[in-house]
């Protein structure tokens, strides 16, 4: 590694937008259907990999929502979660928070409780045994109905105490967050964190980041890149001290590149940017790797590189003893 590689491997560094499902490897995915009995279409790891074949955010979540049949059981859950956190780190991550989709297993049939007892097995058995923290958010489809998310927040309920927040991704197009002001309203009164993705170059999308901020009452945005288009709502982002978990190998998959220039923007503004992955697995770059990209693209010295890592540690979702124990770990 060159000495900015090796900085960047080294950095303690906090993962606040990665969907779980997202880490589903190829090779994972095989073998789990394998063990499921489930024909997925390709007969090789090699013909998974060649059919990522996406150029927008629909076309992405269209392979994205199929991938995800060959998990049904506990287990699957549990290694696909563990997998991921020994990924992290392997790169120096120290503390992680996953979203996860329930929707998209409970439609299938599978139970709300498969899926989060598995989840929570792999935090426990990571933390105990390779020393990586982390926590869960819960996203909402946003294409499906308000209903169909009210009641999986009350499915969520008797598993709360491992939920720390709750989140909404999937098609943001005529989804905007007002359609589930009721469902985070009641989230927020049992005592959920609350973040909402606004993804890059929507339709709508500073109306969409607005309501986030205005009706929502979001605690952070993930992506949140369009909220330069508007200098009002990027200063009262800033103001607020908001978090923008912005993902960009992601970004360069779905739009027309990686918007290194709106992290530097921020950063210049002040503004609460961190680096994340997204769904690692599809777009073949986790964290050190987004890491990596943006410096080359942008130059960014150690100093800039920290304050992303500071900037993620520092919009946790942790105790404020934890944030300060994991900050302290930062290059001066």
């Amino acid at each position: 590694m060159t000495g900015i590689d090796q900085f960047i491997h080294d950095l303690p560094k906090c993962e606040l937008h990665v969907h779980l499902e997202g880490t589903l490897e190829p090779d994972m995915k095989f073998a789990l259907a394998a063990r499921n009995a489930i024909d997925i279409g390709h007969k090789t790891v090699e013909e998974i990999r060649a059919s990522y074949d996406f150029t927008d955010l629909p076309s992405f979540l269209d392979i994205y929502y199929s991938g995800m049949a060959v998990l049904l059981t506990e287990q699957d859950f549990f290694e696909l979660t563990y997998a991921y956190l020994e990924k992290a780190r392997g790169e120096n991550i120290l503390y992680a928070e996953m979203f996860f989709d329930p929707q998209a297993h409970t439609a299938r049939g599978v139970e709300f409780g498969t899926v989060i007892k598995g989840i929570r097995r792999a935090q426990q058995e990571a933390e105990r045994d390779l020393g990586i923290a982390s926590q869960l958010i819960m996203c909402f489809l946003r294409d499906q109905s308000a209903g169909y998310a009210m009641a999986t927040l009350l499915d969520s309920l008797p598993y709360k105490d491992w939920i720390v927040g709750v989140g909404l991704d999937s098609d943001e197009k005529d989804n905007p967050p007002i359609k589930f002001e009721a469902v985070f309203a009641r989230a927020r009164r049992e005592g959920y964190r609350l973040t909402m993705h606004c993804d890059v170059n929507q339709q709508d999308s500073t109306d969409h980041i607005w309501q986030c901020l205005d009706r929502i009452g979001v605690g952070r945005i993930d992506h949140g890149v369009n909220s330069l288009d508007d200098t009002a709502l990027a200063g009262e982002v800033a103001k607020r001290g908001l978090a923008l978990t912005v993902c960009p190998v992601s970004n360069a998959f779905v739009t027309d590149g990686t918007q290194a220039w709106a992290i530097k923007k921020m950063l210049d503004l002040g503004m609460k940017v961190t680096l994340n992955s997204d769904d690692p697995a599809y777009f073949n770059a986790y964290l050190e790797e987004n890491f990596r990209v943006v410096q080359k693209e942008l130059d960014l010295d150690r100093a800039a590189l920290t304050q992303l890592s500071r900037n993620a540690f520092e919009s946790s979702w942790l105790p404020e003893d934890r944030k300060a124990a994991y900050l302290a770990k930062l290059p001066a």
